[in-house]
């Protein structure tokens, strides 16, 4: 069993739209500590009437994080336990929190994390593809058309897969930004966790159509998934599952299959089921 020691920094993650993901962990902190920094204290107050705390809160936000800081630090100082949440999810990722975490460090103070709902590992689950090769985080990319042209350029190259989000009033934009980015795989996540919830993998250049098809596709946060640049398998990884597949299946779906299980050229595997086929 973990203690929870006075003079230390909680960070808590927080729903990202169901109620029903908070830990019950986050609850047993969320009322045992002297303080809660949030993000927004508006928002963080209904959720913590939610499930009736009531506890002094204290405007930690990206304007103000570094000087709030300094007021975290001196409660601390006098042996207090202060947790801090962010809107949604998981603090100090893409949200506020980083300058605060860092300010307690280096006043010699813990921070003891409590993980939680997140929509990077969320989107990243439903996204269906390996983890083997890792992921980058990009976050928001720049908002400005010129900054954010140059980010994707950058990305064209990145063979792992990216997370990158977006606010419902940026999503068009970037949704035209990823276009020559072409045939390669997003899974485009819409309003994660909350009633709407909507999930679906498109080619790149498609994203602006898929937007398009209907007018609640542009609401709400956007989580999106680029997949990772396929690797070419060994060949002979293609030829042992063409070989396979031929047992059970005709030459031309085998060749098919083949090619997309493993990357491998399917000028190269039809050849291959040709010889075989004659053998």
């Amino acid at each position: 069993m973990q203690h929870y020691p006075q003079a230390m920094l909680y960070v808590v993650a927080t729903p990202i739209g169901n109620l029903a993901d908070i830990s019950l962990r986050a609850l047993h902190v969320l009322q045992m500590v002297d303080a809660i920094g949030c993000e927004d204290t508006r928002h963080t107050q209904g959720l913590l009437r939610q499930f009736g705390i009531e506890k002094p809160l204290l405007a930690v936000h990206e304007h103000n994080e570094l000087e709030a800081a300094v007021g975290v630090v001196e409660r601390l100082q006098r042996g207090e336990r202060v947790a801090y949440v962010s809107d949604a999810g998981t603090p100090a990722v893409s949200d506020p929190g980083a300058r605060l975490v860092a300010a307690a460090r280096s006043a010699g103070f813990g921070v003891m994390p409590l993980p939680g709902a997140s929509s990077v590992t969320t989107a990243l689950s439903a996204a269906g593809i390996s983890g083997d090769s890792g992921f980058v985080f990009a976050g928001f990319l720049p908002s400005k058309s010129g900054e954010r042209d140059h980010a994707v350029a950058a990305l064209r190259h990145e063979v792992k897969a990216v997370v990158i989000m977006e606010a419902p009033h940026r999503i068009e934009a970037l949704a035209q930004a990823l276009t020559p980015l072409a045939s390669r795989p997003v899974t485009i996540c819409r309003e994660l966790t909350k009633q709407f919830e909507e999930i679906a993998t498109v080619a790149a250049d498609q994203l602006v159509v898929w937007l398009a098809a209907g007018a609640q596709r542009t609401r709400g946060e956007f989580v999106l998934v680029l997949h990772p640049i396929p690797t070419a398998a060994p060949k002979e990884d293609g030829q042992r599952v063409l070989q396979l597949l031929l047992a059970e299946l005709p030459l031309k779906t085998a060749v098919k299959l083949a090619a997309e299980i493993t990357g491998a050229p399917r000028n190269d595997l039809y050849e291959a089921a040709l010889k075989l086929k004659n053998q």
